[in-house]
């Protein structure tokens, strides 16, 4: 089974901003020739109007023939637009609404067959009846850029929200009187926990707690690659202001350089292949 990228913005100069077939192609290029098998482009939260155009363009890209040696485009994973604004990382915080089924139903309508996943901040109002909806319409729910306590973060995957988006990346942190969310991610045996494994997101002794605590099976390696991430590249992650604007590296640049740092090889290539495989069902 090959690298699976669950969570893409772009690679090498293109990004899902473009709103572009041929943009979206070429992302699948560039990562199927720096080792990916398949990807699922992320589209970054921004007005509905917006992402829906670049959902069209994915829609549009999967329909053509690929180019050669290109990645499998899956599907979209939208970012957005239900999450904290106290979270939001490099996302802007001005296109984020209250989840709401209707929100639902103005943002995915016509796109259904599209999306695979949908990252919902778990503490939102509205949100586990939000996350129960999506699920219902067959498509994955991740929790991410949230400020949940650890009893929200439980309610939702109660709800039926099956992940966690880049882990410890863009929500509560962890603390010995509130684990929240990242505290529920590394509890919980079952639910599905992204990692961006560039060692700049995330410290590699944490990275190190997250292998103790969970199962391979439940750990999904991604790349956050944005437009600035260069295939082969040392992993000098994008900054702005001191904010991290992305990940540095591809899945199989990560993976190669965890393992080169002693972490165990059959662990991350689960991580980076069959665990992502699993999430989506596949």
């Amino acid at each position: 089974m090959g690298i699976i990228d669950l969570h893409t913005h772009g690679l090498a100069g293109l990004d899902t901003q473009d709103a572009d077939p041929a943009a979206m192609l070429a992302i699948a290029q560039a990562h199927g020739l720096a080792g990916a098998a398949a990807i699922v482009l992320t589209l970054y939260s921004g007005p509905v109007d917006l992402m829906r155009a670049r959902m069209s363009a994915v829609e549009a890209a999967m329909q053509r023939p690929a180019l050669r040696g290109a990645a499998r485009i899956l599907g979209v994973h939208l970012e957005g637009p239900f999450l904290n604004p106290g979270a939001c990382g490099a996302l802007d915080p001005a296109s984020f609404i209250v989840p709401s089924e209707k929100a639902w139903r103005g943002l995915v309508e016509g796109h259904e067959r599209a999306v695979r996943t949908v990252t919902v901040a778990p503490e939102l109002p509205g949100a586990p009846a939000l996350i129960r909806r999506i699920v219902k319409d067959g498509v994955r729910v991740s929790m991410g850029h949230s400020l949940a306590t650890y009893a929200e973060a439980e309610s939702g995957f109660l709800a039926g929200a099956s992940g966690i988006t880049h882990i410890f990346n863009a929500m509560r942190p962890f603390h010995h009187r509130e684990p929240g969310i990242a505290g529920f991610a590394l509890l919980n045996g079952e639910v599905f926990v992204e990692f961006i494994g560039d060692l700049v997101h995330v410290h590699p002794k944490a990275l190190e707690l997250l292998f103790r605590m969970k199962n391979a099976g439940r750990l999904i390696l991604v790349s956050d690659s944005v437009r600035l991430t260069v295939p082969g590249g040392e992993g000098a992650a994008p900054v702005k202001a001191g904010l991290l604007l992305g990940g540095s590296m591809t899945v199989a640049d990560a993976a190669a350089r965890l393992i080169a740092v002693g972490f165990d090889a059959r662990s991350v290539m689960q991580a980076a292949t069959e665990s992502p495989a699993a999430y989506l069902g596949l």
